[in-house]
């Protein structure tokens, strides 16, 4: 499926290259198709025009009178034969000038060809060709001559003229006043100006299309930015990624799309968020069921070993009182001391289980409450001194100035108890206890310091745990269950506090924090 997606997107073409080929296409096509059109049918519309002209010229030689002259005035050289042709002073002009601005030739003869009058090169020969022409003297072939237009007024025809080696269209007749004419332009012009005109529409054509492509290119890379950023756009949100937002702006409906995308983006987000923040929770209730499963059989497997061998002794005495196995009045007074103090740790086992189970199920609440920390060092010391004393240890703490901190005072008292007890059961070499504390930026540093054996680093991050013991053997001797560095851990977590454990050569140092402010 994936090779079948890329070979799909690979085949796709660019929507501004496909735009500017049909364009380009368009545009040549319709070069070609201007240059057939002139090609067949601008020299006969061109034609047609001149026959036009043609027309207009025999008009306006309707106004020459050749019988108001003589044949002294034959040659015209008098300017008043002149003023006497054309009835007026400007008459001349208007006639001579649209000849020249018309490239037309025209000669004018009255019926006895004794007076003639004309424009153009070659004046004479035309007299005798419209001569020829009045008359049917014309000894022109049939295929140097094609009649366009014919009636009782005029001729109009295509030549070609042996004596200028030209094509020529001619309009030739008689005018109501007797006098004949005959009018021509030559029809070399009319091809020169198709070939120009082609010429020139290829070259502003090709132009054109070269303008235009870049004019359709430019607006194409306006019209298919924004439709390019909506596709890259799909694809990340295809890929999951909702951080691309549509910018452009593009003035028309691609804008509201853009709009709509981001919307749906922003939806899609949240919605994924949501399913993502549920599934999470869902897997952290699974995994937590599973951890309490699992918290629960080590907590039940711990608590029965705890509770084996106290329970064991107890019975054991128990039953040997019962039987008076021993009648010695020291020996059923040591009986019933073992068991009295197995009872006692069975009993401060219980209540550090309830303890530590309100802890971390949240239901001990904490009193955050501001009180003096060197107090309440000082007040557990002074509560722990015939501990010390049997243990002969030296305690070192020198702090006198009151450092007040935040907190739960009950459950602190509770964490330097543990502290000081630990340190305490483990006392090695000089037998120092340190107490210390240390004013920081926010927080009040409180360490306990005792020398001793270092605790192996492989058992430092398992010492938090329910149950764990470095040296069972030890603990035993003292009494110990393993539960109390777990309330520590509970009761500091509880306030969102640090707490830790540092080796040293010489001994081993437990901490923990509280905030100052």
């Amino acid at each position: 499926m994936a090779g079948n997606e890329q070979k799909k997107t690979g085949s796709v073409h660019s929507l501004k290259h496909q735009i500017l080929a049909v364009f380009v296409v368009a545009m040549v096509l319709a070069l070609v198709l201007i240059t057939a059109m002139n090609g067949l049918f601008l020299e006969k519309y061109y034609t047609s025009k001149k026959i036009d002209v043609l027309l207009e010229a025999k008009e306006a030689l309707e106004k020459v009178d050749l019988s108001e002259l003589d044949e002294e005035d034959a040659d015209l050289d008098d300017e008043d034969a002149i003023r006497k042709l054309f009835g007026v002073d400007d008459a001349v002009d208007d006639i001579n000038r649209d000849s020249s601005r018309n490239n037309l030739a025209w000669v004018l003869i009255n019926e006895e060809n004794s007076v003639s009058y004309g424009w153009g090169e070659n004046e004479r020969w035309l007299r005798t060709r419209l001569f020829g022409y009045a008359y049917g003297l014309d000894d022109m072939e049939e295929d140097d001559v094609r009649i366009i237009r014919s009636n009782d007024e005029y001729s109009i025809q295509q030549v070609s003229d042996p004596f200028t080696g030209m094509d020529y269209v001619e309009c030739w007749g008689e005018l109501d006043n007797g006098s004949y004419f005959l009018v021509r332009t030559p029809n070399a012009s009319i091809h020169e100006s198709v070939a120009i005109s082609n010429r020139f529409y290829f070259f502003v054509g090709l132009a054109a299309v070269v303008i235009c492509g870049m004019l359709v290119w430019f607006m194409m890379n306006r019209v298919t930015r924004p439709i390019s950023e909506l596709t890259t756009l799909s694809q990340k949100m295809a890929g999951l990624d909702f951080e691309q937002r549509y910018e452009s702006h593009a003035g028309n409906e691609i804008d509201l799309l853009g709009e709509s995308f981001n919307r749906m983006s922003d939806q899609l987000e949240s919605t994924i968020s949501e399913l993502k923040s549920a599934n999470l929770e869902l897997q952290k209730d699974i995994e937590n069921k599973i951890r309490a499963e699992e918290r629960r059989k080590e907590f039940l497997d711990n608590v029965s070993h705890e509770l084996k061998t106290p329970i064991a002794l107890i019975q054991g005495y128990a039953e040997g009182l019962k039987e008076n196995i021993s009648e010695d009045p020291e020996s059923r007074e040591f009986y019933c001391d073992v068991i009295m103090d197995e009872a006692s740790r069975m009993n401060k086992l219980v209540r550090n289980l309830l303890t530590l189970n309100q802890l971390e199920a949240g239901q001990d609440a904490v009193v955050m409450e501001r009180f003096d920390i060197t107090a309440l060092i000082s007040g557990v010391l002074q509560s722990m001194d015939i501990l010390i004393q049997q243990k002969e240890a030296k305690v070192v703490f020198d702090q006198k100035e009151p450092v007040y901190v935040w907190g739960d005072e009950f459950k602190v008292e509770e964490v330097v108890t543990n502290y000081v007890s630990n340190a305490l059961n483990h006392l090695e070499g000089d037998s120092q206890i340190e107490i210390r504390v240390r004013k920081e930026e926010r927080t009040a540093r409180i360490s306990v310091f005792n020398t001793g054996t270092p605790i192996p680093e492989e058992d430092l991050p398992n010492l938090w745990q329910k149950f764990y013991k470095v040296d069972k053997a030890r603990t035993r001797e003292y009494g110990g269950s393993g539960i109390g560095l777990s309330i520590v851990k509970a009761v500091m977590e509880s306030m969102n506090q640090q707490y830790g454990v540092i080796n040293y050569e010489n001994g081993v140092e437990f901490w923990f924090t509280l905030d100052l402010r």
